[in-house]
């Protein structure tokens, strides 16, 4: 798995993950039930990751939809 983004926006995290899905890319996002743990005072970002076979395209997409600025490193 790869990780294309952490954030504790749940707007953005549900924005990507929706376009991810509409193109049938495997989406996964990751510790979300930490937040719960921590109180939700945002300390933890929740990891939005797909499979690594399609982490370029995931990318591509994100990047040709504006959001490109949110992509982890890769």
């Amino acid at each position: 798995m790869r990780e294309l983004i952490r954030t504790n926006d749940v707007v953005l995290i549900d924005v990507v993950t929706q376009l991810l899905e509409s193109e049938d890319i495997p989406v996964f996002v990751a510790d979300g039930h930490m937040s719960a743990l921590e109180g939700s005072i945002g300390v933890f970002g929740r990891r939005v990751l797909v499979p690594s076979d399609w982490a370029d395209r995931a990318r591509r997409l994100v990047v040709e939809a504006g959001l490109g600025a949110e992509l982890r490193d890769a």
